[in-house]
């Protein structure tokens, strides 16, 4: 690919933050990407920090995934484009946007059948080897560049990927108008989850959580009900005695339709699973561990269809669409701001600080 000269006004190098080893990550000088034929660059304004990239910082790897030479972090960027590469129609200089991390190959069985999230050739980024957006210009393909409306800040921008998670769990489940939804996990996957059921017309909301301050957010976002499942109340039990405001969810018991399940805990999937009421859909979502427990006789019984997510397709617009409507505030989930030096912090917020919901990281100087 041959690379685009940049214009004179944009610097010949950047700051970007990058991991060198488990829990060392360093300031380092970078020369700033050139974007190629059907790429922009994009000066980055925001990066969500999320869970993955805490688990590379700590780790150096997600399974299969080892970080084996330095590599910048960080997969939810938004921002604003700053030049344009050779063969680039569809965006000028100045238009804000958020950037798909995921760029598959659309050549593959996968990418012809529309599941390019499942391409195994996708180059995604702050996934081994591919370096990340923590940092002040990434070049981005231009089919993966999304325009924003101006009523979307860059930090906005931003969370539209893990509110992409959202939407696809939401699609996976088939939430539709009338849903009955059990949400497990108020995390910040957890909250955009919810927020996307409710505007794809589900009645009932339920979330889950163990810790009060999110699941008074998920009451704020637009759940219907929430459960405090840290008291070692088995789920079942604890969906009986339900209640939204004075009024019972239901005469008897809470039987969702859709479970979407978002805390990656082994041993919450199992017990969400045995609520799902007949011919139900359980959404796996969060990642925790390799195994775990399936309540079989209730699967097969009540012809319960399990599925796992793996990042998404096609969601942009719709994610977009809801952002920009208010139907799902993004806004609300950010509790931290960190400026690029202190993106080592970011990383380490929610180990620190038990309100952490979603930090973010903002690239540029002030």
């Amino acid at each position: 690919m041959t690379a685009h000269a940049l214009p004179a006004h944009i610097p010949p190098t950047m700051r970007a933050a990058v991991l060198t080893a488990p829990e060392t990550l360093e300031i380092q000088e970078r020369p700033v990407p050139r974007p190629g034929p059907g790429q922009v660059l994009v000066r980055v304004e925001a990066v969500g920090i999320c869970g993955s990239d805490v688990h590379y910082y700590r780790h150096g790897r997600i399974g299969d995934f080892v970080v084996r030479a330095p590599m910048i972090l960080g997969h939810e960027p938004g921002g604003t484009v700053a030049a344009l590469g050779p063969d680039t129609s569809r965006h000028q200089v100045g238009q804000r946007v958020s950037v798909e991390p995921g760029v598959p190959c659309a050549r593959c069985a996968q990418c012809r059948r529309g599941r390019y999230n499942l391409c195994p050739d996708v180059s995604f980024h702050a996934t081994p080897p591919v370096d990340g957006a923590l940092c002040e210009y990434i070049a981005a393909d231009e089919d993966f560049a999304h325009p924003v409306p101006d009523k979307l800040t860059a930090e906005e921008a931003a969370l539209l990927e893990p509110l992409s998670v959202g939407v696809w769990a939401c699609r996976k489940g088939r939430v539709g108008p009338g849903s009955r939804v059990l949400v497990t996990g108020a995390g910040p996957i957890g909250l955009v989850a919810a927020q996307t059921a409710r505007a794809f017309g589900a009645t009932e909301v339920v979330v889950t959580d163990v810790a009060p301050h999110r699941l008074d957010l998920a009451r704020q976002l637009g759940a219907t009900a929430t459960v405090d499942v840290g008291g070692g109340t088995p789920l079942p039990q604890a969906l009986d005695a339900v209640r939204a405001g004075e009024t019972p969810i239901a005469d008897t018991d809470f039987e969702p339709d859709v479970l979407l399940e978002c805390s990656g805990v082994p041993a919450v999937v199992g017990e969400a699973i045995r609520t799902v009421g007949r011919a139900g859909r359980a959404v796996l979502v969060g990642m925790g561990g390799d195994t775990v427990p399936l309540p079989l006789a209730h699967v097969q019984n009540f012809e319960i269809e399990v599925t796992g997510t793996f990042r998404y397709a096609n969601t942009w617009p719709t994610a977009i669409a809801l952002a920009a409507s208010g139907e799902v505030d993004l806004d609300r989930l950010i509790t931290h701001r960190y400026d690029l030096e202190a993106a080592e912090d970011a990383l380490t917020a929610a180990a620190r600080d038990r309100t952490t919901v979603k930090p973010l990281v903002l690239p540029q100087p002030a």
